[in-house]
């Protein structure tokens, strides 16, 4: 069993999920078009209708396998990982546009999925693409909370990766191979992932 010590992960300082959806639901106003900046599963299985999408960057955070996942990728005995948007650097990504119509129904399924637990800050960043800039909605993890791993060792993620039951989702390995596959589908190397690939079992 991966032992998460010293890194525990909890859900100390999870915010209220609804709370937060309807914030996100006040910001944007419901008249804007509702882009989303996916970064991880959101390439490869969005589970929505995409109008529109495009490459784009993100300046000033980065993609980390550095958040626990008690639920979608692991479980509170044995936390797997998932992706985050940590401060500083750069990522490059893709921003969807929702269809209108179906914005609404979009969100409410985004918090079922990623935000079980309240546990991500959403953030909307502006994303740089080839047509110029857009403001997407993200999923960002403060430095301080509670289920950001920090520094892990590549044992420890060897161990993680060795993990064959995982969550509701599927395992942290599983996960990870497909956002990087995904992300050379689209041009993108993140040199970052494919180092710690190289741990896998």
């Amino acid at each position: 069993m991966v032992n998460p010590h010293p890194h525990t992960p909890g859900i100390a300082g999870s915010r209220d999920p609804a709370i937060s959806l309807a914030r996100v639901r006040t910001q944007w106003g419901g008249k804007a078009p509702l882009w989303l900046f996916a970064y991880a599963s959101l390439l490869w299985r969005p589970e929505f209708e995409v109008a529109q999408q495009s490459l784009a960057k993100v300046q000033g955070w980065h993609r980390a396998l550095q958040m626990w996942s008690r639920v979608n990728r692991g479980s509170p005995a044995q936390p797997g990982l998932v992706f985050a948007l940590l401060r500083g650097g750069s990522c490059w990504g893709m921003v969807q546009r929702v269809p209108p119509a179906q914005a609404n129904e979009v969100l409410e399924r985004l918090w079922s999925r990623e935000m079980p637990t309240g546990v991500y800050e959403p953030r909307w960043l502006r994303c740089q693409t080839a047509t110029g800039s857009v403001k997407a909605l993200a999923f960002t993890l403060p430095h301080n909370s509670p289920q950001n791993t920090g520094h892990l060792s590549n044992e420890h993620y060897q161990r993680i990766f060795s993990d064959t039951v995982g969550g509701r989702f599927g395992t942290t390995l599983d996960y990870a191979q497909q956002t990087y596959e995904r992300l050379l589908e689209l041009g993108i190397h993140d040199q970052g992932l494919a180092d710690l690939l190289h741990w896998a079992p």
